[in-house]
């Protein structure tokens, strides 16, 4: 199964963004990634995510899907402030 860049909406699917937080997660755990990069980089994702949820105009399909993933980004965050 491949992956579409966009949505017809030309959004991206909240799968990419679990993605990349599962990939830093893993890379935290696995030490393959310095620890001040992962948290800009969930500080990123965090903001992102966040700013997208809170656009009026998104479909409220989207918006379920992208706020499972900042839920799942603000956990790594508060792992990562520890």
């Amino acid at each position: 199964m491949t992956k579409e860049a966009l949505g017809p909406d030309g959004l991206p699917g909240h799968d990419y963004f679990l993605d990349a937080v599962n990939h830093i997660d893993e890379a935290v755990t696995n030490k393959t990634i310095a620890l001040g990069a992962a948290k800009g980089i969930v500080y990123s994702l965090v903001e992102t995510l966040g700013a997208m949820v809170g656009d009026p105009d998104l479909p409220e399909h989207l918006k379920s899907g992208y706020m499972g993933a900042l839920d799942m980004a603000v956990e790594l965050e508060s792992k990562l402030m520890k």
